[in-house]
């Protein structure tokens, strides 16, 4: 049996912490992430982030005893189902959520071999942003970069769209778009600006570039596009379409990706 403690209060400060972060949609002030969900639990149990804490209900008690030795050294702190309830961020709770450090990625952890990075541009839906890391991941991109004014990684809702793709894939946020630019390209990644295929700006059809050398795309926020620094700074690329002028962002981002990964599998 797993060592536990029992809270009972609403009041107390580790709950209070959680409910901050899962409002705020943020790390909590012990600096972790809140993973809600068996399946994020396993996940995160996988990687080489820590687990720190495992909050749960008392009616998934025996499930999470279920797991044991792979919570050796974690502490484990059991409440009520109504406890519970009001810390939850899913509608449909399971009665589980760890909280957990998320790894510190530099910036040049995402550049390294033949580079392909996503960036997001003002992306506000966490699940659009989550989605794209997970993406990301399947596709084999070598990292994601969150910028100044795209929602947080941290966001609980941001964790579950990306499936634990977070705790694996490189990652860095709060980046200023002009330091982006600057970066990317000192490091000789070329740089790729999803366009819609009706667009003000003439865009390449994205059957007809070249992305088998070292490339970051743009994705831009899903009411307005890609940003202003962004369009003086990439070559336009679109995804022809029949019917429907453009696509959701995260759609976008896979359909890139997968031609991405297409040519580099036919032309290593």
């Amino acid at each position: 049996m797993l060592n536990s403690e029992t809270i009972a209060s609403a009041a107390n400060p580790l709950l209070k912490d959680v409910r901050h972060a899962v409002a705020r949609g943020s790390l909590t002030a012990g600096g972790c992430c809140v993973a809600e969900t068996f399946h994020l639990l396993e996940e995160a149990l996988r990687s080489p982030c820590q687990v720190q804490t495992v909050l749960a209900a008392e009616s998934a008690h025996a499930s999470v005893e279920a797991l044991g030795h792979r919570l050796a050294g974690v502490k484990l702190v059991l409440l009520s189902d109504a406890l519970f309830a009001g810390i939850a961020a899913t509608e449909t709770s399971q009665g589980i959520m760890a909280l957990v450090q998320p790894r510190q990625w530099q910036f040049p952890q995402l550049l390294h071999g033949k580079a392909l990075v996503v960036v997001l541009d003002g992306i506000q839906d966490p699940g659009n942003a989550g989605a794209m890391v997970r993406t990301a991941e399947a596709f084999g991109a070598t990292g994601v970069l969150f910028l100044k004014g795209t929602v947080s990684p941290h966001n609980p809702k941001t964790l579950r769209a990306s499936a634990g793709s977070l705790f694996r894939v490189p990652f860095v946020h709060g980046i200023a778009s002009a330091t982006a630019v600057a970066t990317l390209r000192q490091n000789g990644i070329k740089l790729f600006a999803a366009m819609p295929p009706v667009s003000p700006t003439p865009a390449d059809s994205l059957a007809a570039t070249d992305l088998t050398g070292r490339c970051a795309f743009i994705i831009g926020n899903e009411a307005h596009g890609v940003g202003t620094e962004w369009r003086s700074s990439a070559a336009p690329v679109s995804i022809p379409t029949v019917g429907v002028e453009s696509l959701n962002a995260a759609i976008a981002a896979a359909i890139l990706l997968y031609e991405a990964r297409r040519q580099r599998m036919s032309r290593p």
